[in-house]
């Protein structure tokens, strides 16, 4: 008989066994504004893990009927699961790696709604303010290490990338591993996994039984980037602009791999702060690379980034084309120069304190019509503020095609429409067309239909 048929009843995994009456309450609240439904579909995702998907409306549409209750028991608390993904069990009994991730999906719910959003203490309209909930949700997951050298490499990419891509990322993520460097990614598939699962065979290589591959989501992209069952530490940051601060702050050098919209999103987030003049003299370590296949993709954003940002955004980064041992040298003298920065200017190993993070870059960006259509993207505008704004219209992109309310949205009004003036727009037209071209807007890109309209 079917597994979909029963209540399945299970006990978290140690640490979040315990909760009041009145987190309970707040878990199981279905009115708006409630927890329930965050705590419902990032509880889905994590439950969908290794299934490869990038719709978030279908992987909820297909579970319409899964639900997920705490219930308070003598001993602590317990999980009734009702109808969910087959995937996650094995002869009834739940994947213990999937019980732990559910263990932080819990965790950083109940965290962030107790303890920031709900904090007078913690004011969520400043620059400083925001940083310091990015630090506590850190901290809080255990994520931030004291006595520790930088080691953390956060690698950026797509999940819709080819065999040979991924193959790649793998490669260069087991040479990384050989030089003791733990990986970071966005937790997904494609070149989030790639990293993790070659830095995996290379720790048990270098007797690492400590490695970590942490992965960082957010509650809107969890459904269509659902957990890779590599990652042994998972958090749920509140929104994509404190996932991205998180990413900033806590790594140590960065790879990015080839990927669509929402990779670029990230590259113009990261080049958006390192343009800032505040940053100019900060060392940070950012290397582009993909195997030959990938070669167009990368040559695509250096011209965009070229045609938008100009040549002092190109010289923050380095591309290596088809070549892992590289990568990881370049990537391990990154990180040594990283640690020194630290040792003489006093800041954090775990934390990087002294980078300025604009506030435009950290207010959350809501994706639909009026602000999509209301976007300034000029060529005179100041570098770092075109960046920002560049980086919100890819943000929209990645709404419209894999989020439940981006997607709705482009049903019910149409498509997003992104205006700006001649030279910016035929720049992203450009690259978007070859995202399209080469694939690289979804998992589905055969029927790719665009949720938006460039207006020159």
């Amino acid at each position: 008989m079917s597994l979909e048929k029963y209540d399945i009843v299970i006990s978290p995994v140690k640490g979040m066994d315990v909760l009041s009456k009145v987190e309970v309450n707040r878990l199981l609240d279905t009115s708006q504004g409630g927890l329930y439904s965050t705590f419902r579909n990032c509880s889905l995702a994590v439950l969908n893990s290794g299934v490869v998907t990038d719709d978030a409306a279908q992987l909820l549409d297909r579970y319409e009927s899964f639900q997920i209750r705490v219930i308070q028991v003598e001993r602590g608390i317990k999980l009734q699961l009702s109808n969910p993904p087959l995937s996650a069990f094995v002869d009834g009994e739940i994947i213990l790696g999937i019980n732990e991730h559910l263990h932080a999906v819990l965790r950083d719910i109940i965290y962030v709604f107790d303890e920031i959003t709900d904090n007078p203490k913690i004011d969520l309209t400043s620059s400083e303010g925001i940083s310091n909930a990015v630090f506590h949700i850190l901290r809080n997951a255990d994520v931030l290490q004291s006595g520790i050298d930088p080691n953390l490499v956060v690698c950026w990419g797509g999940h819709a990338i080819s065999r040979e891509e991924y193959d790649y990322s793998k490669e260069v993520g087991y040479q990384l591993g050989l030089r003791g460097l733990d990986i970071c990614t966005g937790c997904g598939p494609g070149a989030m996994k790639g990293p993790m699962k070659g830095a995996n065979v290379s720790h048990a290589k270098q007797r690492i039984h400590n490695g970590t591959y942490l992965g960082l989501t957010e509650p809107g992209i969890i459904a269509a980037e659902s957990p890779n069952p590599i990652v042994n530490k998972l958090v749920i940051m509140p929104d994509i602009e404190k996932r991205l601060e998180a990413f900033v702050r806590s790594g140590h050098a960065f790879v990015v791999f080839p990927g669509g919209v929402g990779t670029a999103e990230e590259i113009l987030y990261l080049l958006g702060i390192l343009l800032h003049p505040d940053n100019k003299d900060i060392p940070f370590s950012l290397i582009f690379t993909g195997s030959e296949s990938a070669r167009e993709y990368f040559e695509e954003i250096n011209n965009f980034i070229l045609s938008t940002l100009g040549p002092i955004a190109q010289s923050r980064y380095k591309i290596i084309m088809d070549d892992p041992e590289a990568v990881a040298r370049e990537v391990k003298a990154g990180v040594k120069q990283t640690k020194q920065f630290r040792i003489d200017s006093g800041d954090a190993f775990y934390f990087n304190w002294l980078l300025k993070i604009a506030h435009e870059f950290q207010l959350p960006f809501i994706a639909n019509h009026e602000n999509m259509g209301s976007l300034k993207l000029y060529s005179d505008m100041e570098k770092h503020t075109l960046a920002a704004n560049l980086r919100k219209a890819f943000s929209g992109i990645v709404a419209g095609n894999v989020k439940k309310e981006g997607i709705q949205l482009v049903k019910e009004k149409g498509l997003f429409e992104i205006h700006g003036d001649e030279k910016i727009m035929s720049a992203m037209d450009k690259l978007l067309q070859s995202f399209i071209a080469s694939k690289r807007m979804k998992i589905s890109a055969d029927d790719y239909q665009p949720c938006y309209k460039i207006i020159k």
